[in-house]
């Protein structure tokens, strides 16, 4: 199939057009008197909310598509999922999004480290989406979204000069935690699964892999 006619461009139109349309609601809400007095940070505030918002839902889906596909912390190539697959697109779309905000906002400047993630974020989430490969990879990528939700909520509130406030230093000291935290629980799902095989090659050899997984790590 034509790249150019792959019916993932819908998707990722879709996803990038709710961003946008989600920027556009979220610039009605009432900006705090810190932010609303410099142009500068209120664009800041307005992109960090659309960040915030993304990191809260690519977090969470991320964590349900490895508890429904745990295959993929170990098949990050082959593995793949319509849920693992739909929030790589989502994603996608938010880094488009994203990226057109900065330079149109005539931030490249300011945020070059920003654009630079987001095109190597994309070229890497382009493989799963128009080749479906390393779909597994991608959502793997995506469980640093959970770590972003506070690290985001942070920011926010020093723009709003609150470095004071109890919940800006619970943030900061959680933001680390939480990271390492989800790396542990990947290794243990990833133990769980090896775990799994063996068990299942022991005691259950009718259900053993077929002769062209023979070769895979910890099935024999």
């Amino acid at each position: 199939m034509h790249l150019l006619l792959h019916p993932a461009w819908p998707l990722l139109l879709g996803a990038t057009l709710t961003f946008r349309a989600l920027r556009r609601a979220l610039c009605r809400l009432p900006l705090p008197a810190h932010v609303r007095t410099d142009p500068l940070r209120t664009w800041r505030w307005h992109n960090l909310l659309v960040s915030f918002t993304h990191s809260i839902v690519s977090g969470i889906w991320a964590l349900l598509c490895l508890w429904q596909t745990p295959e993929m912390l170990v098949e990050m190539e082959t593995s793949w999922s319509l849920s693992g697959y739909l929030l790589v697109c989502f994603s996608a779309g938010y880094f488009i999004h994203d990226t057109v905000d900065i330079v149109v906002s005539k931030q490249t400047r300011a945020s070059w480290e920003y654009l630079v993630h987001h095109v190597m974020a994309m070229g890497a989430f382009f493989s799963g989406i128009f080749w479906k490969s390393f779909v597994g990879g991608g959502v793997l990528t995506l469980l640093v979204e959970v770590s972003n939700i506070f690290l985001t909520l942070r920011m926010m509130m020093k723009i709003n000069n609150a470095q004071d406030h109890l919940l800006y230093r619970y943030a900061g000291q959680r933001n680390l935690g939480t990271f390492l935290l989800v790396i542990l629980l990947m290794l243990d799902l990833m133990i769980l699964i090896y775990f799994s095989r063996l068990l299942r090659s022991d005691f259950c050899p009718q259900r053993a892999p077929s002769r062209q997984h023979k070769d895979k790590f910890l099935t024999e």
